[in-house]
């Protein structure tokens, strides 16, 4: 039985996960679990899955959550600490990193120098300090398993291949709920709009994610640390089937695909079991039932933060992190409504040119170029919302 923790219990990746638990008592055990803010979703898991160990971003929260849980034996803890405190109890072979944000780094990494494997979920992971991740990966000898669908998809396509083979890594994309829209009016999108994505179902700040293709720039660059790729091998392919979740070419001309219903159940399932498989309630694909599968190239006029997603792993550096920080701060701001839609991706852009990159050489580092990019990015947003700055 596979002793699991949970970072991120409250989020759809973390509820996925435990109903995958929850399916399969015999297989895995949930030993710890971390939570946000939603206190009652975090209450009711700990009362059906009993971790021994449970915690909240915010200390703050544990009065309350020891309320819910009258009568539950559990340790409770909270912030930073108390995170890497779930990441690392003592039993966990394997960590589900699926905070979002740059808020998982810290706990990720201990999980790691801890030697336990991770299947991650956290693309902002990579995103900022992929080389200090990867570097710690090979100097404790643990396992690093994607979750996101697409490269799940990518390391099911290159089992049993050589690297040296690879020509091209293929991200696909659904092109999200704006992929039509006339680019006239993508000025009066408003919040709802983006957040009803035609194929998946996701937190809020991944949908929008999605929406803008930042998801995919992410995507890209974590791609470039998982598999070792360098930019120009990594491309994106609009979807809007969402059936093919990503694709290999090798240098014979042939590419492999990994093809699926839509379903976060089946990639984190994949993570958790591997190398064996489980059965996860997912739909099988028929692919009878389809009218067709089509493909095209992103438009970066109508996508622009997958071009600047671009720009940062060209520059490098600390660049990669200040961009997440920064559309971090600018999915927050449109959601709140203080930005337009357009104005998340010229958020992002200011806040990049504001920036000169340098190398980053620690996690604190790491997070240092954190705070710069959310605190520039705060400010530019005021100076958006004032008009001074258009």
């Amino acid at each position: 039985m596979k002793q699991i923790a949970i970072l991120g219990s409250t989020g759809s990746i973390g509820v996925s996960t435990l109903e995958i638990v929850a399916a399969h008592p015999d297989k895995f055990r949930v030993v710890s679990l971390s939570g946000a803010k939603n206190l009652e979703l975090l209450a009711r898991q700990i009362r059906q899955f009993r971790p021994k160990l449970a915690a909240v971003a915010d200390p703050a929260d544990i009065p309350q959550l020891k309320e819910l849980l009258a009568g539950v034996e559990v340790e409770l803890t909270g912030g930073v600490e108390g995170l890497c405190a779930v990441a690392t109890a003592p039993g966990v072979q394997m960590v589900v990193a699926a905070i979002v944000g740059a808020a998982g780094l810290v706990p990720t990494a201990a999980a790691i120098q801890a030697g336990i494997d991770v299947a991650l979920a956290n693309k902002e992971t990579l995103v900022t300090a992929g080389h200090l991740f990867m570097n710690l990966v090979e100097q404790h000898k643990v396992k690093l398993y994607p979750v996101d669908s697409e490269h799940s998809a990518i390391f099911q396509s290159i089992e049993g291949h050589r690297s040296q083979d690879i020509t091209k890594i293929i991200l696909t994309a659904s092109g999200g709920p704006f992929r039509e829209t006339p680019l006239e009016k993508l000025q009066s999108v408003t919040i709802q709009d983006a957040l009803n994505h035609p194929n998946w179902s996701m937190g809020r700040k991944i949908t929008i994610d999605s929406a803008t293709m930042m998801n995919k720039g992410l995507e890209v660059i974590e791609a470039r640390w998982l598999f070792d790729a360098p930019p120009e091998k990594i491309s994106v392919n609009i979807h809007p089937q969402s059936i093919i979740h990503s694709m290999v070419e090798y240098i014979d001309g042939c590419v492999i695909a990994q093809l699926g219903t839509p379903d976060m159940k089946a990639p984190i399932a994949y993570a958790l079991s591997y190398p064996g498989r489980v059965s996860t309630g997912v739909k099988p694909l028929d692919l009878t039932e389809l009218s067709g599968l089509t493909f095209s190239k992103p438009d970066l006029e109508r996508f622009p933060c997958l071009g600047l997603a671009y720009r940062a792993l060209g520059e490098g550096e600390s660049m990669p992190a200040v961009m997440n920080a920064a559309n971090e701060v600018a999915v927050e701001s449109f959601l709140d409504g203080r930005i337009s839609y357009l104005q998340i991706a010229r958020l992002i852009e200011k806040t990049m040119d504001a920036h000169q990159a340098h190398r980053l050489g620690s996690i604190e580092e790491v997070l240092e170029a954190d705070r710069w990019g959310r605190a520039t990015a705060r400010d530019i947003c005021t100076t958006l919302q004032t008009g001074r700055c258009l």
